[in-house]
């Protein structure tokens, strides 16, 4: 269809008629391009995306899975896919037609993302690989779903990159002391890394505690709501998973400490947050407090992990540990931390030694 020009105003305009989902005949008007070629390309887009036919463009495409996806995903789990999307994904797979990317051509891309390396020759993590692979394997699922695509391409090409790291990171005991002893001097952060080394509980869920989520009398933490830093906005959802909805019992130690640090919060109202900060105010301190090499430096998830590992020493059940991490199955526990339970091991084959 032709675009044409306002003598007015010497931009170009569009005006297109196309049918919608429903079959109703509708027309669509959209003004202010200052080129014609920029005009002509905006109504080819937007009239691929209304046919909803698979020859459309892979980043047309994801325009309707962005649309859809953004109503059923957290904001925060939506803008982190974003960026895998237009940074790994579109520039590869962008003009391409959804029907016309084959096992071959997905293998391709995959072949360019295990060789990659950075200016200092990293390449991408085992992990980041399988996080970007999944996610182009999540679009081409959905195209199969709900636009008649016959087959994931990604399934016959096969899989990059491992669900978990080689080598999980995590501090002991006493490498957290060395730790707490060098971030002792701000008071907000030895309370923090405390809650979280001996809760185990995600940093969003810290950041998210209010005064009255904490009971100093019946130990004990509710975690019933997430905090997120989301575009220079301060963001409250709900936990990662129902399962994510708990109470966390605190050692009379921790309370102690906990009481220590409210105590010199001034007149703190029940709904002010426990820790008014943000993730990235922890992160600095974990640099701040391992600058000396001593303890190692590991990711503040890793803290969670230190955690888990302490309760699987401490002999706990991976049920317990599930339902105190806020896994929403015991699956997931076991398939994270089933190389830190060879104590469960051995014990099994002594029982079983003992009933011959």
């Amino acid at each position: 269809m032709p675009v044409y020009q306002d003598p007015s105003t010497k931009t170009w305009y569009v005006k297109c008629y196309y049918t919608d989902y429903s079959g109703t005949k509708r027309q669509r008007k959209k003004r202010g391009f200052k080129r014609q070629k920029d005009a002509k390309e905006w109504e080819r887009n937007f009239l691929e995306t209304q046919q909803r036919d698979l020859t459309m463009s892979f980043e047309n495409f994801v325009k309707l899975y962005n649309e859809d996806m953004q109503h059923r995903l957290r904001e925060y789990t939506f803008i982190q896919k974003q960026y895998v999307i237009n940074s790994k994904l579109l520039p590869f797979f962008g003009k391409l037609p959804v029907s016309e990317i084959t096992p071959a051509v997905v293998r391709k891309w995959q072949n360019e993302l295990t060789s990659y390396t950075d200016e200092n020759g990293k390449p991408f993590s085992k992990t980041y690989l399988k996080t970007i692979n999944n996610q182009l394997s999540a679009i081409m699922n959905y195209a199969v779903k709900y636009y008649g695509l016959r087959d994931n391409p990604c399934r016959a090409a096969g899989s990059i990159g491992k669900s978990h790291a080689e080598e999980m990171q995590f501090w002991t005991t006493d490498e957290f002391k060395i730790f707490l002893a060098n971030i002792s001097d701000k008071p907000l952060s030895r309370a923090g890394f405390l809650m979280l080394y001996y809760c185990g509980m995600r940093i969003g869920e810290l950041l998210a505690l209010e005064v009255c989520d904490v009971d100093l009398e019946a130990r004990t933490v509710s975690i019933t709501k997430s905090f997120q830093r989301i575009r220079s906005q301060d963001v409250i959802t709900p936990p990662k998973t129902p399962k994510s909805n708990r109470t966390i019992s605190m050692p009379e130690f921790l309370r102690d400490e906990i009481k220590s640090y409210t105590d010199q919060l001034y007149k703190p109202h029940k709904h002010d947050r426990l820790f008014p900060c943000t993730k990235s105010y922890f992160e600095h301190e974990m640099i701040r407090g391992t600058k000396s090499g001593n303890p190692k430096k590991i990711r503040l998830h890793d803290i969670r992990h230190s955690h888990a590992s302490l309760l699987i020493e401490l002999g706990l059940s991976p049920l317990a540990i599930a339902e105190r991490l806020g896994h929403e199955k015991i699956e997931t526990t076991l398939n994270t931390y089933s190389h830190l339970f060879p104590k469960a091991r051995d014990e099994i084959a002594d029982k079983l030694q003992n009933t011959f």
